[in-house]
């Protein structure tokens, strides 16, 4: 009963956790005036995760939430916007050129175009969503984080299926019951990231695992 009762605690605190970093989100990006706000956000869910991922007391409450967000969002202003460009306008471009093919009687050369543009959006958008969770780790520059973001997709394949599975779960969730979209937004998928990237990433000094410390941020 008293396993039960731990259990049923630590529940309820991570989904506490999880709608007070969705609350946030909304709050600082609107803040931001959306364009300036949200990459910070993204940022700052990613660091929170993290930081209560890697704590040995994951008892955190309301303000020590929203404190942590707080903090790592204005920190991080300015270079989350460099970095979320930074990955956003090639991601834009390749999705626009999928659409373009999709929409365009091109022959037989426009459903093999489909079909290598399908699989190079999807790999970016894993790659993109990684990306985020080594940033909230390392404290390097853009492109070495894009160059460990691509390595990890293909060498870590296990963390890789685990972000592909849990997001399908969620979108699924989310396209079933719309409420649960509007309750917690894009904190959840968040999330599901951070601990895959956690549990199975091996990335030095966050790992479920106990892989040792290596440049990574205090």
């Amino acid at each position: 009963m008293r396993r039960f009762a731990l259990g049923y605690e630590r529940l309820a605190r991570m989904v506490m956790l999880i709608a007070v970093v969705h609350m946030a989100v909304l709050v600082h990006t609107v803040c931001g005036l959306v364009a300036f706000g949200l990459f910070p956000s993204i940022g700052a869910a990613y660091t929170v995760y993290r930081q209560w991922l890697m704590s040995e007391d994951r008892s955190w409450g309301i303000r020590q939430t929203w404190s942590a967000f707080h903090a790592a969002w204005r920190a991080d202003l300015r270079a989350a916007n460099l970095f979320g460009w930074a990955l956003a306008i090639p991601g834009l471009l390749l999705l626009w050129e999928y659409w373009f093919v999709q929409h365009n009687d091109l022959g037989q050369l426009g459903i093999l175009a489909s079909g290598v543009l399908l699989v190079a959006n999807l790999a970016y958008l894993l790659m993109t969503c990684v990306g985020w969770a080594v940033r909230s780790h390392y404290a390097e520059r853009t492109g070495w984080v894009i160059r460990m973001s691509a390595s990890m997709v293909v060498a870590r394949p296990l963390c890789s299926l685990f972000i592909v599975l849990l997001l399908a779960i969620i979108c699924y969730a989310y396209y079933t019951w719309p409420g649960l979209a509007a309750a917690l937004g894009i904190s959840v998928p968040i999330f599901a990231i951070m601990a895959s990237v956690y549990a199975w990433g091996g990335l030095p000094g966050m790992n479920a695992h106990g892989a040792q410390e290596q440049r990574a941020r205090p």
